[in-house]
């Protein structure tokens, strides 16, 4: 009993310091990486912003993209709020459903059929195949139609079965897209009332996301990924994207299409651009939509985001070089840098379940030194100074998070977003090992199913969106 006692606090003592030293440099290297991306955002901040004066407005129809996969609960509902926000634009709302998918298809066939605004596309396979493939065959039957009528549609926008849009977000489009081949507005989940653990997180994360990474990136005029919601593109640059696909812009084997989508377009000499604008009526032009608030809807669905950027598409996109072979050597580093903080999630969630683990095993010897007369752990003065400029780098982190979440949705989510964190961290660990072991089986049978996101009507309705 004695030898096993002794064992024990060997292991747990040896365990926990190496566990704490794979974390502490870890998360210090990270950290640093925040900070100095937060360090050119501020700095960018103080920079005199350049005046924005497209060469022209583009006109033409504009064809909205919604594919639907089991979205009866949702989808016609959506339909009815875009028809009405958008009551007066010129566009064409193209919903992708499949055949064997009857509760959707009779949930909007009686808004279609009154319609004509609106484009039921029934793909020939039943479902669900992947997004990309879904958003093909929308692509496929645009292209039809421009045949059979004679005409040509200005630009494409991507939406999902449960957004809300706003009524000037096609004009933004409009004033954007004369200039840039791609615009991508925010995206704003809706957070109710209270802590709101699992939905609210990720209007932490996107608040940060569309309210610091985006705007850099834009700032910089470096590859902006599209959200797959609240974008638009114009139908030249799709067309490019598709003469290297076989006519089919999107790519049916991704489980992120539209976050490569938008990579691909900078490839091409192409711009892209971030509009964070006021509308005319108060609050910001972007797009909102409900997010999982169960454990394992959302583990599931950061699980694909993982797969699709972090893995495949580190195998679908390498690492981008700038188009033009005489791009200053900075460029091509900002833009590598932008990749690697986009697939660094795996990572993280490893150095984020050692931190755990170890703080288990540094509790675990702390008891044993209480209750068995474990011997005390020496102090190791490099791991002090490691773990003090973690904490240091932690509150700042914590900070950046609670003050863009404060913009967004008020003091009150702005506080709840420093427990949220944590939260936040479970589910990115348990979302990196569903991951691996999706692209696991991705690699084996080189099948790819759309994990959609299962959505239901909105618990609470959205408030206009500003900046405080």
């Amino acid at each position: 009993m004695e030898l096993s006692t002794a064992g024990l606090e060997w292991l747990v003592h040896a365990a926990g310091h190496e566990l704490m030293l794979f974390a502490s440099v870890g998360i210090l290297l990270i950290g640093l990486d925040d900070l100095l991306f937060d360090a050119l955002w501020i700095a960018s901040r103080r920079a005199a912003p350049v005046p924005f004066s497209a060469p022209s407005r583009l006109d033409g129809t504009i064809a909205i993209f919604l594919p639907a996969w089991k979205e009866d609960a949702v989808l016609a509902a959506t339909l009815r709020r875009t028809l009405a926000a958008w009551d007066g634009e010129d566009f064409r709302l193209y919903v992708g459903c499949y055949p064997n998918d009857a509760a959707t298809l009779f949930a909007v066939s009686p808004l279609i059929a009154r319609d004509p605004r609106l484009r039921l596309v029934i793909g020939g396979e039943d479902g669900p195949t992947t997004k990309g493939d879904n958003l093909n065959r929308m692509w496929a039957a645009l292209g039809e139609d421009e045949r059979a009528e004679g005409r040509r549609f200005a630009a494409i926008a991507l939406h999902d079965a449960e957004d809300h849009v706003h009524p000037e977000e096609l004009d933004l489009y409009r004033r954007h897209l004369g200039a840039y081949a791609m615009v991508q507005i925010p995206v704003v989940p809706i957070v109710g009332r209270g802590p709101q653990w699992i939905a609210g997180h990720y209007g932490d994360e996107f608040a940060e996301a569309h309210g610091k990474e985006l705007v850099l990136r834009s700032r910089l005029g470096l590859p902006i990924p599209s959200a797959g919601v609240g974008c638009a593109l114009t139908r030249n640059a799709l067309a490019l994207l598709a003469l290297d696909r076989g006519g089919e812009p999107f790519r049916a084997d991704s489980l992120t299409e539209d976050y490569e989508v938008g990579m691909l377009i900078a490839g091409y000499g192409l711009a892209a651009r971030f509009v964070d604008a006021p509308g005319t009526r108060g609050g910001r032009i972007v797009s909102q939509g409900e997010f999982p608030d169960e454990w394992e809807k959302s583990v599931k669905q950061k699980s694909r985001w993982i797969t699709g950027i972090a893995l495949a598409g580190w195998e679908h996109l390498g690492w981008l070089r700038p188009a033009a072979p005489n791009e200053p050597a900075s460029r091509t580093w900002l833009i590598r840098w932008m990749l690697w903080r986009d697939r660094r999630a795996p990572l993280t969630a490893t150095i984020l379940l050692a931190a755990y683990a170890a703080f288990v095993l540094v509790t675990v010897g702390f008891t044993g030194e209480v209750l068995l007369g474990w011997r005390p752990v020496t102090s190791d003065a490099a791991m002090d100074l490691l773990l003090g400029l973690n904490a240091m780098l932690l509150m700042w982190r914590l900070g950046m998070r609670g003050y863009f979440t404060a913009r967004c949705y008020g003091w009150r989510q702005g506080v709840f977003s420093f427990p949220r964190a944590l939260v936040a961290n479970i589910i990115a660990i348990l979302a990196a090992r569903r991951a691996i072991v999706a692209y696991w089986r991705i690699l084996r049978s080189g099948q790819i199913v759309w994990e959609k996101t299962e959505h239901r009507e909105a618990g609470c309705e959205p408030a206009p969106v500003t900046v405080r």
